[in-house]
């Protein structure tokens, strides 16, 4: 299992499967890009299916989330998900994405046994939409939702990052939305992960900020019935259920001590922590043929080096070198 001294599991991973992106959103890297990784620095579709493979059969993981960048970008994710989903035991598997190609791969997607969805979209303003992304692409995001929704990629939930001046107003037209298309929405605080590095946390739209938004319109009311433990979000039922609405405040309100997550960058680093400053490089081991056992008991090992939190209130807090488009999200 992958077990850090502080008595957590990671059951869940976290794959990059890419850097790149067709948007260009402001809380994550400059108007111009970023200098994407080299295509042999990335891992092949061969290297990422071992070593979830590894991840499932040695070290206890039984959830995969696919991430980016975007990972629609990858020519292979369907293959991906389908040798992943011929594992056994078989993972759980769910995808993050901006939506835009949605539309055309989400009937492959759950073919391949993808189970669920999660979709960023933080406005239901196309003007918001292209000056937040600076792309023209608001009608793809929507069609992609739906067609993910048709496809059975279920529940589908909707990531949305409030940005002062931008779409701070919109809390609660979205979840409105939300509750009469059949999402799950989620609200994110911004974290400290844009390559700009010019987060600030004053300014910031809190999780508190958002729920106090949310209840001049809305009642509600703390999830019952099951305990918060490793999800990030704080969910809330609207106006007595069941329909829910939840708040990730993983600035504000951190989840850490019961955090459940291993995550692999695209180029085959370990990472324990989004915030992390140290990675431990598997891709290297791969392509000097060690085999499964030695693999795992390093991935084991990076994860007894996991830190209790993010260390975001620490004053001496250094923003990762590597922005989110890299890490995965």
């Amino acid at each position: 299992m992958l077990l850090d001294t502080y008595g957590r599991v990671a059951t869940d991973l976290r794959v990059s499967l890419t850097d790149r992106c067709n948007l260009r959103c402001v809380y994550c890297m400059p108007e111009e890009g970023l200098q994407w990784l080299a295509k042999p620095d990335l891992l092949t579709d061969d290297e990422i299916v071992r070593l979830i493979r590894i991840a499932v059969t040695l070290l206890g993981v039984t959830e995969v989330r696919f991430t980016g960048g975007e990972p629609l970008l990858r020519p292979g994710l369907v293959s991906i998900v389908e040798r992943s989903a011929r594992l056994s035991p078989r993972p759980r598997m769910s995808l993050t994405t901006n939506g835009i190609g949605l539309k055309r791969t989400a009937g492959a997607l759950r073919a391949a046994g993808l189970d669920r969805i999660n979709v960023s979209l933080d406005t239901l303003r196309p003007e918001v939409f292209q000056r937040l992304t600076r792309r023209d692409r608001h009608q793809d995001v929507l069609d992609g939702l739906r067609a993910a929704r048709d496809a059975g990629l279920t529940p589908v939930k909707v990531n949305a990052v409030l940005m002062p001046g931008l779409n701070d107003d919109e809390a609660p037209e979205l979840l409105a939305w939300a509750l009469a298309e059949g999402y799950e929405l989620r609200f994110i605080e911004q974290m400290p992960l844009d390559a700009q590095h010019g987060w600030k946390r004053e300014g910031m739209i809190t999780a508190g900020d958002i729920l106090h938004t949310l209840r001049a319109r809305f009642t509600l009311t703390p999830e019952g019935g099951e305990e918060r433990g490793s999800s990030p979000a704080e969910r809330w039922l609207v106006d007595g259920g069941p329909h829910r609405v939840g708040v990730i405040g993983s600035v504000t309100r951190p989840f850490c001590a019961a955090c459940d997550r291993t995550r692999l960058t695209a180029d085959g680093q370990v990472r324990t922590c989004l915030f992390a400053q140290d990675e431990t490089d598997l891709r290297a081991a791969l392509r000097s043929d060690a085999p499964d056992e030695e693999i795992a008991g390093m991935w084991q090992a990076a994860m007894r080096g996991k830190k209790a939190g993010s260390g975001l209130d620490d004053p001496s807090f250094l923003q990762p070198s590597r922005p989110m488009s890299a890490i995965g999200g």
